[in-house]
């Protein structure tokens, strides 16, 4: 990686985007495509931005679970590694494999590239992380940590938005694919979140919590 060469003020431009307007985003890889001839990034600056960011808001969290210093370390391995790139890759496949022999046009030969499929996901997952790893963590011990059913609403309710706009986000990438039909059915995940949300405040169960005791247990702490 040669760090000189990447438009790290670009990239940033990218994630206010994410936060604010993303659709602007897929309007970019639209020229991308137009200009370059491929609608995956050629430049690697967002992806470490991405990663940088994700490693120092595991910092929040690690105060929140009260980790040891090898403990830390190996949480950020495992939320880059895993929960980031492994589930990443996981679902940009799915959405690949989806999108090029499912959903695309009968008359189309042109097929989704899987390195689009990953900026997709790159990009729906920075506003998730934003709320689930640094307001969730300032919130915590305000709001979200509580045994009441007004905690499990109010801690849920950010796991509502943040996976909401994920699904959000990546329906905007596909739908900006011209050669791509049906991608609307995408936003149908949402009705199902609202039913699991609902259904989740019913019986109390903290989303939020339980995803501090599943962090402990994997890290052994």
């Amino acid at each position: 990686l040669k760090f000189n060469q990447m438009d790290f003020q670009y990239a940033a431009w990218q994630m206010i985007y994410l936060l604010t307007t993303p659709s602007r985003v897929y309007k970019n890889s639209q020229i991308r495509k137009h200009t370059k001839n491929q609608w995956a990034r050629d430049d690697p600056a967002f992806m470490v931005l991405l990663s940088a960011f994700l490693a120092v808001s595991s910092i929040l969290f690690a105060v929140i679970l009260k980790l040891s210093v090898p403990g830390f370390f190996k949480f950020i391995l495992w939320v880059v590694f895993i929960d980031f790139i492994g589930v990443g890759l996981v679902i940009a496949g799915i959405c690949w494999y989806a999108c090029s022999y499912l959903t695309r046009r009968d008359n189309s030969p042109q097929m989704v590239e899987f390195g689009y499929s990953f900026d997709v996901h790159c990009n729906a997952f920075f506003p998730i992380l934003v709320i689930m790893h640094v307001v969730q963590p300032l919130c915590w011990h305000i709001f979200i940590d509580g045994d009441s059913r007004l905690a499990t609403f109010l801690g849920n309710s950010l796991w509502l938005i943040g996976i909401a706009s994920y699904i959000y986000i990546t329906f905007l990438g596909y739908a900006a694919l011209p050669y791509i039909r049906g991608s609307e059915k995408i936003m149908y995940l949402v009705a199902v979140l609202i039913f699991a949300f609902v259904f989740s405040v019913v019986l109390n169960a903290n989303w939020g919590r339980h995803l501090i005791n599943f962090y402990r247990y994997r890290i052994g702490e």
